[in-house]
């Protein structure tokens, strides 16, 4: 009788075991590209095969500094040996010096320091509420803006100006109101006795790297003034650096000074971080017990955002001259291609809006070895390292004008 030969098993790719697990195990509520990374260094990550690639979305603007940089992987080294996480029960060293120097750079003197964004955005909000509640039972309004993006936790939802991403969890917070980006008399007639605060981006990121003018900005600093409710900058895209500033509202001249402004992505390098910056008013509104954090503000990524700073300190003015030269090579493309509709940004945060979608030029950029992401369904969003050059910016354009020139006409 004849023996029957087992099949040989499917041998899988690296990237396909990844997949696979992922596929059996974690909640798909990511749309992940095929691709799977193992390590980075400077503005390059590579994957499991050893192919690379010029990041120029960095972490979704987490990676601020890139990968293994020398100075952040020393501190990195160092801290790991003496202390990971103290709770805010006792005090360590480091937690009280990053305040200070949020202080300096900012201008607002009180510190929160909590694990991402949307906990700094929930943090701003419970500010907020508390603040209007020892006023009044009914002023607990927050007005935000259409096509804005502040975060994922049901607070954060509730003032996200995109239906897209409430629609699942309503009902939310009542009282959240939207308002048109840069439409004043809009902005003035949404205020009222009953808001307590207005929350803003100044450069809406998610929504497609749009800016708030200047005229909204002050309008909305005057009325919040007005009616005793507190004006919140989410700067936990557009900030910290990233605008070729410390943050986007310093861009003005003079510049604004928020109640609060919220900050996190660049500051860990890649570890979690957020923080809320208050003045004395907003931060008075938080008594002892009303909030807190078990990994908030521990002693290593605290010292990580220290020497972050002090490296920013040195980066700052070439964000803006690299990131002039990035949106001026862009901007010529247009004379190229006639789908792109314009090339908007400010320092290393730049958007490329099309008139078609941009889903599968992400695809593309992946296989020409270049990675940046498409947000607002037809707004390619580059938000690039600190640490990019213009050698980097040119070698980014070979890959993006081939990516480009695969665009079948409509």
């Amino acid at each position: 009788m004849a023996s029957v030969v087992s099949p040989e098993p499917e041998l899988l790719t690296p990237l396909e075991e990844v997949m696979n697990l992922e596929r059996e195990y974690l909640l798909q509520n990511y749309a992940r590209y095929p691709l799977a990374l193992h390590r980075g260094k400077g503005c390059y990550v590579y994957d499991l095969e050893g192919n690379r690639y010029l990041d120029l979305i960095s972490g979704i603007g987490v990676n601020s500094l890139g990968y293994a940089h020398p100075r952040i992987t020393k501190v990195i080294r160092q801290q790991a040996g003496l202390l990971l996480h103290a709770s805010n029960l006792y005090y360590h060293e480091y937690q009280g010096r990053l305040a200070q120097r949020l202080a300096k750079i900012s201008g607002l003197n009180r510190s929160f320091f909590c694990n991402s964004g949307t906990e700094a955005m929930e943090g701003a909000l419970k500010m907020v509420r508390a603040h209007g509640n020892s006023i009044s039972a009914s002023k607990f309004e927050v007005i935000a803006l259409d096509n804005s993006f502040h975060g994922r936790t049901l607070g954060a939802l509730s003032i996200t100006g995109q239906p897209k991403y409430r629609k699942d969890f309503e009902p939310l917070l009542p009282g959240a109101r939207f308002v048109e980006r840069n439409n004043i008399p809009a902005l003035e007639a949404a205020f009222s006795a009953n808001t307590a605060g207005i929350v803003l981006e100044f450069i809406q990121g998610e929504g497609g790297i749009y800016p708030i003018s200047e005229a909204f900005a002050r309008r909305a600093h005057e009325l919040a003034a007005q009616h005793n409710a507190f004006l919140v900058f989410d700067e936990i895209q557009c900030g910290v650096g990233r605008p070729g500033a410390y943050f986007a509202y310093q861009l003005l001249d003079p510049p604004l000074l928020p109640d609060i402004v919220i900050a996190a992505k660049p500051m860990g390098c890649g570890l979690p971080i957020g923080t809320v910056v208050a003045n004395e008013k907003a931060a008075v509104s938080i008594k002892p017990g009303m909030h807190g954090t078990t990994y908030g503000g521990g002693p290593l990524v605290c010292r990580v955002a220290l020497e972050f700073f002090d490296i920013l300190d040195e980066l700052l003015p070439s964000i803006n001259t690299v990131g002039g030269y990035f949106r001026m090579r862009l901007t010529e493309l247009m004379r190229k291609f006639s789908f792109i509709k314009e090339v908007r940004g400010q320092g290393l945060m730049i958007g490329v809006e099309l008139e078609i979608p941009g889903k599968d030029l992400v695809l593309d950029g992946i296989k020409e070895g270049v990675l940046f992401n498409c947000t607002h369904e037809n707004v390619l969003r580059l938000l690039p390292p600190y640490i990019i050059t213009e050698q980097d910016v040119d070698r980014a354009l070979t890959a993006i004008v081939k990516v480009f020139r695969n665009v079948k006409p409509r």
